[in-house]
């Protein structure tokens, strides 16, 4: 069994390092640095069992790996689109793909039914790169939990979570799936197979929505940002326009607005990953975690005025910052 992981940054690379320390054929694609530590000296995690060192087949070039079985996609949702061609290589007639994107997914109509199906998102997948390139037939939906950071080239360090729940667009339990919890879990992580993945994609969603952007805008960190009166009530806003939009397109939500920003201050003082993109000059994930659900409210006839005006704030300021 084949895996090919495209973008072996912090999520990518310990996802590639678990399965590789369990013996899994897998390969990484990556560049710079990083890819140049990881073919001299291997790939190193660092966890709370210690350390581990695993020797990986790593390429910037896709065509040096050839067609596998699963193609796991771990970059920011933003920089798939222009990667579609690049990946042809690595995809065969029988090849699955596993997105690990945040955000709302480009497949998200798929096998969703109802009027709306096979409908396009242009704020995820511009021109249909995704959707033409790869195909929504060959995908598996994933929700990703764990944190990490590239501490140095070639060298992960885990912070929290293993799970990576998994998902068929039509809820089925295909033998596909099976295969890869099989695969993720012997390797160490947990991999439940979902029936409703949607409902978990927006359960993440809620979050990402709206600590990102007000974090990045404020640098209040999210035991702060879920605290202080002034700004919780405009993520708690963006909350319930998003759930109202959610709840249109057939999604159950499990916990409330509430317990959901209680949850995000209980993570304490941590810095969202748009906050650090624009720290660092980054490009930041707006249209996969804001820009879509806007989308998704026009697709669904649902007003978002909060979501919009923080939209409208964050694409400003990546423009100033020269990262939008």
């Amino acid at each position: 069994m084949k895996i090919c992981i495209f973008g072996a940054g912090a999520i990518g690379g310990y996802l590639g390092a678990k399965l590789a320390a369990h013996g899994t054929d897998v390969s990484l694609v990556a560049r710079g640095p990083h890819l140049d530590a990881m073919r001299t000296n291997g790939l190193r995690l660092i966890d709370e069992t210690g350390e581990t060192n695993v020797r990986v087949n790593a390429s910037s070039d896709p065509a040096d790996l050839g067609e596998q079985d699963y193609l796991v996609i771990t970059l920011k949702a933003h920089s798939v689109p222009p990667m579609v061609e690049k990946m042809a290589p690595l995809i065969g007639k029988h090849t699955t793909i596993l997105s690990c994107v945040n955000g709302v997914p480009w497949w998200y109509f798929y096998k969703l039914g109802g009027d709306l199906e096979g409908t396009q998102l242009a704020s995820v997948d511009p021109a249909g790169a995704q959707w033409n390139g790869f195909g929504p037939e060959k995908v598996l939906g994933c929700v990703v939990y764990p944190a990490a950071e590239v501490v140095e080239p070639g060298v992960i360090k885990h912070i929290e979570g293993n799970r990576f729940s998994l998902g068929e667009p039509d809820g089925q339990k295909s033998d596909r799936i099976v295969t890869l919890s099989k695969i993720f879990s012997e390797a160490g992580l947990k991999a439940p197979v979902r029936p409703r993945i949607r409902d978990e994609i927006w359960v993440k969603l809620w979050g990402n929505l709206s600590f990102n952007p007000i974090s990045a805008l404020t640098h209040a960190t999210l035991d702060i940002l879920c605290t202080d009166p002034s700004t919780r009530i405009v993520a708690r806003n963006m909350m319930l326009e998003a759930q109202e939009i959610a709840e249109k397109l057939g999604v159950k939500f499990p916990i409330d607005v509430d317990r959901r920003i209680e949850g995000g201050a209980a993570v304490g003082a941590h810095r969202t990953s748009m906050w650090q993109d624009l720290d660092m000059g980054r490009p930041m994930e707006i249209d996969a975690l804001v820009g879509s659900v806007k989308e998704l409210g026009r697709i669904t006839d649902t007003p978002t005025p909060t979501i919009d005006v923080v939209l409208g704030l964050i694409q400003m300021r990546g423009k100033v910052a020269g990262v939008y």
